[in-house]
């Protein structure tokens, strides 16, 4: 996810801190890299130079403020004015004030608009909803079938008709229908179309004018490029679009429409896809997207992601084992299994401030499940007893355990001794807090 813009803005950022006491000539360099790299990106061309000139008004001659050096000042100017440029805050969800509230979904050929429409039901869901589909696209072989299918994946309705009726007229009798099973919401997946194709795009208008939706979202693949602001300008002058999704962001590494869009059209981005999963729609939030840009890290998005894994967790249990040290391997495959409820660790690795832009690219491509994977077949390999006892693993029992689990002897040994360092460790902490405790209970 804008991988490359974030570690080029973090590297000239970087350069600036060695620098010292920064001249205007410092300013303008560093300004000139920072266009190349937005352009790079595939930033919008007039989005880039209007960007540059409100960091340039700012940056020149600005006094540092009372407790930042002057790269901390810079810094902190690139930082708001990338926040401003992609919306400032996070726009919310339109739910209208009497149900069922009313999505419409449209998008070019290939975007991902049906898939994304089955995220959006399952997010909805998440946030208390009970949603319902409208199959609308009569124009794409499968497409009815593929949404039937998504819906069911996702635990929702879907209202279709094979009967040769026009979306306009599925459209309205889907908002009949979800009106009688009484569900809140209904989201009407469209044709993907041609933005030049004038036939396609009337349907789309008649739609909106049939449903008269509380959002219209408009699903655009992050790898577009510029073009996606022409294409956000036309479908924004036929209908008014509240929203952009964006598909595919995971798997782009320059993904500048992001930063384009808001400001070329007014459209604020609401949420982009991370994953293939239906559950990987994430909501967008400009000021946490600009301290990611530039290295800053997601400490609040990593929380969530936290809170969503562990949700329903009984806690106490694990808690007393890390206080008191008693740490064995089925405790690490607990860990291990909450840990992947947080998604891909490359991933949670980038939302860590300042170590996602300082591993190296290929370092952080090759992190990936797979060790993790290696290490659960190790740990299943044991027998109850070995697991919850591992001291009375020997060098027999190391062989059958290496054996089992297709590995190495050399690996299993390190995995014992990574088991018991992090006991040490544990233990250690233990100590320290019940002196702290005393010392506290003392004063």
């Amino acid at each position: 996810m804008l991988d490359t813009l974030t570690r080029r803005l973090a590297g000239i950022l970087a350069n600036l801190r060695k620098q010292g006491k920064l001249t205007e000539d410092d300013v303008n360099e560093m300004l000139r890299e920072v266009r190349v790299a937005l352009l790079e990106a595939d930033v919008n061309f007039a989005v880039a130079k209007s960007f540059i000139g409100r960091v340039r008004e700012k940056a020149v001659g600005e006094e540092v403020f009372a407790s930042l050096t002057a790269d901390q000042t810079i810094i902190k100017i690139v930082r708001d004015e990338l926040t401003e440029m992609l919306g400032t805050e996070q726009t919310r969800f339109d739910f209208g004030s009497q149900p069922p509230t009313v999505v419409l979904m449209c998008g070019l050929q290939g975007s991902g608009k049906t898939t994304t429409t089955a995220k959006l039901a399952k997010w909805l869901v998440a946030q208390g909803k009970k949603p319902m589909l409208a199959a609308c696209d009569v124009q794409r072989p499968a497409a009815i079938k593929q949404l039937q299918v998504l819906g069911e994946q996702v635990d929702v309705p879907v209202f279709a008709k094979t009967d040769g009726s026009s979306p306009v007229q599925i459209a309205r009798e889907a908002l009949e229908r979800c009106k009688y099973l009484m569900r809140d919401v209904l989201i009407v997946d469209t044709a993907g179309r041609l933005s030049i194709d004038e036939a396609l795009m009337a349907e789309l208008k008649q739609i909106h004018d049939t449903v008269r939706p509380n959002e219209a979202f408009l699903v655009l693949d992050s790898t577009t490029g510029q073009e996606a602001v022409s294409v956000a300008k036309a479908f924004h002058d036929l209908i008014p679009i509240t929203g952009v999704i964006f598909t595919k962001l995971d798997g782009d590494t320059r993904g500048g429409a992001v930063l384009s869009v808001r400001e070329a059209t007014g459209v604020p981005v609401r949420f982009t896809g991370v994953g293939e999963q239906v559950d990987a729609l994430e909501p967008f939030y400009p000021d946490r997207m600009a301290q990611r840009i530039i290295g800053m890290g997601d400490v609040l998005g990593i929380i969530e992601k936290a809170e969503l894994a562990f949700e329903g967790e009984d806690m106490t249990g694990l808690e007393a084992q890390f206080k008191r040290g008693d740490f064995d391997f089925n405790t690490m495959l607990d860990q291990f299994r909450m840990m992947r409820k947080m998604g891909p660790i490359k991933n949670v690795l980038k939302m860590i401030p300042g170590l996602g832009a300082q591993i190296p690219e290929e370092a952080l491509e090759a992190i990936d499940d797979k060790g993790v994977n290696r290490i659960e077949a190790v740990i299943f390999s044991m027998t109850a007893k070995e697991r919850s006892n591992p001291d009375i693993i020997n060098s027999s029992r190391r062989k059958r355990i290496a054996a089992g689990s297709g590995t190495s002897v050399e690996e299993v040994n390190h995995l014992i001794r990574q088991l018991y360092e992090m006991r040490r460790n544990m233990k250690q902490l233990g100590k320290m807090q019940k002196q702290f405790m005393k010392k506290g209970r003392k004063r």
